[in-house]
């Protein structure tokens, strides 16, 4: 008869978890439609049919999350808008 003994053992490790952020547009009187949605294509990345219907959210809503990710990718997106006139701020995901 064969007796073996097995021991397992667990490691914990620490796992860093990202904080999400959102870059939140927010609606103004100044900027077109078409500005506001070229700038969407052009700093965020949106596809024009993203960028339209983010446009037409804060338009109707007065504001928008036209991003969500990690608060160093969406800093610059932030910056560059506000360097074109737009009203855009990054808040904390809940």
């Amino acid at each position: 008869m064969y007796n073996s003994t097995k021991t397992e053992s667990l490691e914990l490790v620490d796992v860093e978890v990202a904080q999400l952020h959102q870059l939140v547009l927010y609606n103004d009187e100044v900027n077109t439609f078409d500005f506001v949605i070229e700038t969407l294509i052009n700093v965020c990345r949106h596809d024009p049919l993203q960028a339209e219907q983010c446009t037409l959210i804060v338009h109707y809503n007065g504001k928008c999350s036209v991003k969500v990710g990690e608060y160093s990718e969406l800093e610059p997106m932030c910056t560059a808008m506000l360097d074109r006139g737009l009203s855009a701020d990054i808040q904390e995901t809940a």
